[in-house]
């Protein structure tokens, strides 16, 4: 199959990040303002190398740099513009940069799609300036953009000079102020590489950030906090390509609730799509969703250190024993598995503990990092150096001043003689000089084992998810499957829904639909055996509710039955065109019912639930979800998911069901919809049979609704 993915280009962001030429338009020498912060950010903050042009037509200069009245007078077309001026004149500065050839503008200014109509007007005329002159936009509505290994503050933020700490955590993010939120991290030892905020995405969007910082070699871990998605596929397509380069991306969804998604709206303007298809989306792609900001920066964090298989093992070091017992506590409850020590780490910690210390996993030295800081320091280079450790978790439960500031050097000096993660747990509400230690030597602490076992557990997953890519759930998403919204839509007859299906290799019943009640006892007497019959009426889609389903019903009987049924459709929906009665031959008895449903999101496209039928969906909401197209393999995978999977394989002495004829049927379903994508609009097909191995599965009922 053609990957869906190639009409997805990214243009070069690298003179956006570390442009060689920067126009501020509205510099300022007055202070407090936006102008003046931006250029203080980049003139007295920054280590920024290349040009800087103030465009101010009050000023000759600002901040010692000669200014310009306009954007059509500059000497040169510049890498980035950035735009600082009220919402009414940015159009008009937009136009002149575009036609001077600059690359960038990053509009800091408000009050454009997130304000009103006219906002939305403006903002819709930057695009077609984007469009017809070629030069890109990024906001409006933004606190800029950083680059902390330049550095090079692109941004109004009066923090940004006290936030330059260089690392490899790259932050995407829509909101500014959650965006610094992350940033600010950097007090207990994160350091991060760059940082996009931008605004309301009416031309760049997280996707290309993500897609760019996939490509940085200074980056190890990408981080998104988005309130919507503008273009699903595009992002996709991003979240690919960081897989592809073994950089986890951690995905931090604003909008989950209805609360939260009627404020994202207001705030950016932005799509925020279903919570439940926004987590299928993450899952998929191996973005690992987080649930908080601390959580996301834990993550992150662990990725730094180090980057998972999938199958690592914990060790617990503490000179607490009630620290180390709870910290095993959230081990197990985390669903982690502490390690076995090696014969060779446990004679290594009988020869440096006291004999009153516990040795096995979890340690407890006790109180030696008090009187016997040697003794600790080989302990824990001991437990880091365990070759059946991954990773070694270091609970700090009080701050004892210079005692415990002396243990956290002594983990820094551990850290140096392996490559294992020490990772520390500081509990404590005062930070003191040993939280410092940690920090600025770069074992960033924890600051709950509840965190800590999320984040380790999360961490682990992704490992399990990535060991797996290349077999993985990589979606082909085609682009017709968001397409905009459906002006008039049709639902087929069940007659009409099964023919397109078998048209497909699909597996469904061979309907006839008779039209009277003679018709209908012709076909009973020609199919034989027990009939299943169902009113057709593209106006009736909940046909047992209404009496319009009659089921076992005896050849000799189907000319009576045909008459109650069109009676009763003609009494509950006396408007609704009645197209007859189909008759079908009933499944075998002792199937298991599933269900799959197709429906187009608005942001990701077409998606598949696929779930098993009656209780289980309706009162356990037991569905597994995915992005189309679903292969038989991912459908396989899908079906296992189920928390009811045990019974399809056999449970409790029933037969096992024919899961592969299943699996087969469920990507038959896929490729159909994939194939008449911009059609399609949503597609229910319960129940599905599905007899023992061997016997198949079958589509006993299917609704379609298509665009008409």
């Amino acid at each position: 199959m053609k990957d869906m993915f190639e009409p997805y280009r990214f243009q070069d962001l690298t003179p956006l990040f570390n442009p060689k030429s920067i126009a501020v338009v509205g510099a300022s020498e007055k202070e407090h303002s936006i102008g003046n912060h931006t250029m203080k950010n980049i003139v007295e903050h920054s280590r920024f190398a290349g040009t800087i042009y103030p465009v101010n037509p009050k000023q000759d200069m600002v901040m010692g740099h000669k200014a310009y009245p306009d954007m059509a007078s500059l000497p040169e077309a510049v890498d980035v513009v950035i735009v600082v001026v009220p919402a009414q004149f940015v159009k008009s500065t937009i136009e002149q940069a575009g036609e001077k050839g600059c690359g960038f503008a990053v509009i800091l200014t408000s009050g454009f799609s997130e304000a009103d109509d006219w906002g939305r007007a403006e903002e819709a005329a930057l695009v077609e300036i984007s469009k017809r002159t070629g030069i890109r936009i990024y906001g409006p509505n933004c606190p800029g953009l950083v680059n902390l290994n330049i550095p090079l503050g692109m941004s109004f933020s009066p923090a940004y000079k006290d936030d330059l700490v260089p690392g490899s955590v790259a932050l995407a993010t829509q909101g500014g102020g959650l965006g610094r939120n992350m940033l600010q991290h950097n007090a207990r030892g994160m350091g991060f590489s760059i940082w996009s905020s931008s605004g309301n995405e009416c031309d760049l969007q997280v996707a290309d950030f993500v897609h760019y910082m996939a490509g940085d070699p200074e980056v190890k871990v990408i981080c998104i906090l988005v309130e919507g998605f503008k273009d699903g596929p595009r992002f996709a397509a991003a979240a690919k390509r960081a897989a592809e380069m073994g950089k986890p991306v951690i995905g931090l969804k604003v909008g989950r609730s209805a609360y939260g998604a009627a404020a994202a709206q207001s705030h950016t303007a932005s799509i925020t799509g279903s919570a439940e298809v926004n987590s299928t989306v993450f899952a998929q792609l191996g973005v690992i969703e987080v649930d908080d900001l601390d959580e996301a920066m834990d993550v992150a964090m662990l990725f730094t250190r180090a980057i998972p298989r999938g199958d690592e093992k914990v060790a617990v070091f503490a000179s607490s024993g009630g620290a180390a017992s709870l910290c095993a506590d959230n081990v197990g409850t985390a669903g982690l598995t502490l390690s076995d020590f090696a014969p060779e780490t446990l004679a290594r910690l009988g020869e440096v503990l006291p004999s009153y210390a516990a040795i096995s996993n979890p340690i407890d030295t006790t109180s030696i990092s008090i009187s016997q800081p040697q003794a600790f320091l080989d302990a824990i280079i001991a437990c880091a150096n365990d070759p059946n450790t991954d990773i070694v978790l270091a609970p700090m439960p009080m701050d004892y001043g210079i005692y415990t500031a002396r243990g956290a050097q002594s983990m820094l000096e551990a850290q140096k003689t392996t490559d294992t993660p020490i990772v520390p747990i500081w509990f404590s509400e005062r930070t003191g000089e040993g939280y410092h230690t940690l920090a600025e030597g770069g074992l960033v602490p924890f600051r709950s084992l509840r965190n800590m076992g999320k984040a380790v557990r999360r961490w682990i997953d992704w490992g399990t998810w990535r060991s797996g890519f290349d077999m993985a759930w990589t979606p082909l998403i085609v682009d017709q499957g968001v397409a905009a919204p459906a002006t008039g839509t049709r639902t087929l007859t069940e007659a009409e829904g099964k023919r397109e299906l078998a048209a497909s290799g699909v597996p469904v019943t061979a309907p006839e639909v008779a039209t009277s009640a003679a018709e209908a006892g012709e076909i009973a007497a020609r199919m034989g055996g027990a009939l299943a019959m169902k009113i057709v009426s593209a106006r009736i889609t909940h046909k047992s509710d209404i009496g319009g389903v009659m089921l076992n019903v005896a050849p000799a009987d189907a000319a009576a039955a045909f008459d109650t049924i069109m009676a009763n459709a003609g009494q509950a929906v006396p408007d609704a065109p009645l197209d007859g009665v189909l008759l079908e031959p009933m499944a075998r008895p002792g199937g298991v019912e599933a269900f799959v449903g197709v429906a187009r999101d608005p942001v990701f496209g077409h998606v598949m639930t696929f779930g098993l039928g009656g209780i289980y969906v309706e009162m356990f909401k037991d569905v597994t979800r995915a992005m189309l197209p679903v292969s038989q393999a991912q459908a396989m995978e899908m079906i296992g998911r189920l928390k009811s999977a045990k019974l399809l394989t056999g449970y409790r002495g029933q037969p096992p069901r024919d899961l592969e004829a299943l699996a087969l049927l469920v990507a038959r379903v896929s490729d159909h919809v994939v194939a008449h994508a911009e059609r399609i609009e949503e597609m229910d097909i319960n129940p599905v049979w599905v007899g023992a191995e061997g016997e198949g599965a079958l589509a006993l009922d299917a609704v379609i609704v298509v665009r008409a």
